[in-house]
């Protein structure tokens, strides 16, 4: 990018400044006639010069096509003109546009930039923002209307227009190839949006970023549905061979989903935060304070040994107290010491011990689509959220601890070598003891 700004210098120099500040503006305007989209998009923002900026714009293209009037020396000819349409911006104006015809093959020569100038600014980039953002379409005009003459901005027009872009969203989001992406954790969560369910999976690559996997129209958190989804994310690249840590909330459905897929190339730590909540909802109000403030110093502790000594010491006591709620704890409770197991609790447990991370991605998402007020069809929801989450997504922070993600990925590689390894010595005895069957 060029530096525009040509400070003064005190004192005597070598090249006046005059000549400086020339030499900078004759770049400028060099590298504007040279590069044709640049000069196209600073033509959509001039408003409302533009529309004069257009019309010099369109006439020298016919003057470089045809040449200097009277030559001979090109088959093209100008051809008279016509009503059309240019895009300042996102929003439509009337222009008339010259018309050049080739006499020898008796064709329309298309000017190159009527055609750019026939497509919105950044592909109605700006106009969906305005739309995910809460503006009405039926407001659109007077909220953002460029000026009286504007035209192509109608309900019916931004919707089919909105319609257009969001699916185009939709599309690079499901086809987007994970191949080149090293995750190492995946979290998976639903939201509802009246009584339809959608999934949504954030992954985390090696360097900390958070990457939107993928969105899917699921009614309930039903493991098959779930399983397909996610075989479908493998065809798009996603590498598992050394192993994924998938952060999921207390849902059955979506761990049996992940088990099924991954097998033994995943491991799951249950949300600790979505445990204390189903616990203490057996309590009575006076005891759900001590028992969170119990459960969170259990899980603030940094070996899978302490935190486990203490959570059981909490399940002795809970069963004088409330059996359902002590049932509760135990319930799954293995699945909430992940981290612990793998000797990263403190390292890595703001980030992933809960589903915080894909609970957040979720609010901002709220901030979009909660604004609709009737949600039409599957194909609606699934625009809206993919619109949502591709906005989101460069604005995401890196995972706390994120430094601490390459050994993880260790971690995981040790867990799976293992498995495999227990899985080869348990085949090797099931045939030995075939044999042996076979031979006595």
């Amino acid at each position: 990018m060029l530096d525009l700004n040509v400070t003064k210098k005190r004192g005597k120099a070598k090249v006046k400044i005059e000549d400086k500040r020339k030499a900078v503006m004759s770049k400028v305007m060099d590298t504007f006639s040279e590069e044709f989209d640049v000069k196209m998009s600073v033509i959509q923002e001039l408003i409302p010069l533009g529309l004069g900026a257009v019309a010099e714009e369109l006439q020298s293209e016919v003057k470089r096509l045809t040449g200097p009037k009277h030559s001979r020396g090109t088959p093209n000819a100008p051809w008279g003109k016509q009503n059309g349409a240019a895009y300042l911006m996102d929003q439509k104006f009337p222009v008339v546009v010259p018309r050049v015809r080739n006499t020898l093959s008796n064709t329309e020569v298309p000017l190159a930039s009527y055609q750019r100038l026939g497509r919105p600014f950044a592909d109605d980039k700006n106009m969906v923002l305005k739309l995910l953002h809460g503006l009405s379409t039926h407001k659109y005009h007077e909220s953002a209307s460029l000026a009286a003459e504007a035209f192509g901005i109608s309900a019916s027009n931004l919707s089919k227009r909105f319609k257009i872009k969001s699916a185009d969203t939709l599309k690079a989001l499901q086809e987007r190839s994970l191949a080149p992406y090293d995750i190492v954790a995946i979290f998976i969560d639903a939201k509802r949006y009246a009584a339809d369910g959608l999934m949504v999976a954030v992954g985390v690559t090696m360097d900390g970023n958070k990457l939107m996997l993928g969105v899917e129209h699921i009614h309930s958190e039903n493991a098959k549905a779930i399983e397909q989804w996610l075989s479908r994310l493998v065809e798009r690249g996603l590498k598992f061979e050394e192993g994924i840590l998938f952060i999921i909330d207390g849902s059955k459905g979506i761990k049996k989903a992940v088990e099924h897929r991954f097998g033994d190339y995943c491991v799951a730590q249950r949300c600790q935060w979505h445990k204390r909540e189903n616990v203490v909802s057996y309590l009575a109000d006076d005891q759900k304070a001590i028992c969170r403030r119990r459960m969170k110093d259990a899980y603030a502790q940094t070996t899978y040994k302490d935190a486990k000594a203490h959570l059981t010491k909490l399940y002795g006591e809970l069963i004088h107290v409330n059996e359902s709620a002590a049932n509760s704890l135990l319930e799954g409770l293995e699945e909430t010491l992940t981290l612990h197991q793998l000797g990263l609790s403190s390292e890595l447990a703001k980030s992933l011990n809960t589903t915080n991370c894909i609970e957040s991605v979720m609010s901002q998402m709220g901030q979009y689509t909660d604004k609709v007020d009737r949600w039409r069809n599957s194909n609606q929801i699934l625009r809206w959220t993919a619109a949502s989450l591709m906005d989101i997504e460069p604005r995401l922070r890196k995972i706390r601890g994120f430094r601490y993600l390459k050994v993880l990925r260790f971690k995981l590689q040790e867990k799976v070598k293992g498995r495999l390894s227990k899985q080869i010595v348990d085949k090797n005895t099931q045939l030995a003891d075939v044999i042996q069957v076979a031979t006595s």
